[in-house]
């Protein structure tokens, strides 16, 4: 397996430490979200009011937004994001292609200009990467999972580890706190 498609280009806590003007000033118009353990608990249907303020920072920076989710709840996935007011897209399949060029449609985004952000790297970053998008991984909003989310957390752990021991992922202090950033470049 090529490791360079699992790699983010970026590892923060959460989606508040993003620093959306840098995004922005690298060209960067469409975001594309994961939704559960990403913006807010997969048991949750409520989002923290600190995400909530992160999506109207996003949206009055002038970046379009859709929400991509493997979720098979259809009605919670769609009423989600007619809170937040952003297209949502369920049953998206990542890292399958299908799901992320439907919301890359729905916006009328190219790949240069958009930015997938998820908790995980086997679905949300190898999806991106594996469509030349750039990637953003965030922690799990919380440690109550799906059962087979479960099982992958400890590969993901070995490869970050590996990834910063490497110096693949370095340690880079921003506006916002620490994130890391990939030495590793492009597709």
């Amino acid at each position: 397996m090529n490791f360079k498609k699992l790699c983010p280009r970026m590892v923060v806590e959460k989606v508040q430490d993003i620093d959306l003007q840098e995004l922005k000033d690298m060209g960067f118009r469409y975001l594309l979200l994961d939704l559960d353990n990403t913006l807010l608990s997969w048991w949750s249907g409520k989002f923290p009011p600190m995400v909530k303020d992160w999506i109207e920072e996003a949206r009055g920076s002038g970046f379009e937004l859709c929400i991509v989710s493997n979720s098979l709840m259809k009605w919670k996935v769609k009423r989600l994001g007619r809170e937040l007011e952003v297209p949502a897209i369920n049953r998206a399949s990542k890292p399958r292609k299908g799901g992320l060029l439907k919301a890359m449609d729905i916006l009328g985004a190219k790949t240069e200009e958009t930015v997938v952000i998820g908790d995980q790297i086997f679905t949300d970053i190898l999806g991106g990467n594996r469509l030349g998008m750039y990637t953003i991984l965030v922690r799990p909003v919380s440690r109550h999972e799906f059962f087979a989310t479960v099982l992958q957390r400890a590969a993901e752990k070995l490869l970050i580890f590996r990834w910063k021991k490497k110096g693949v992922l370095k340690e880079v202090e921003g506006k916002k706190g620490i994130k890391y950033i990939s030495s590793w470049e492009g597709k």
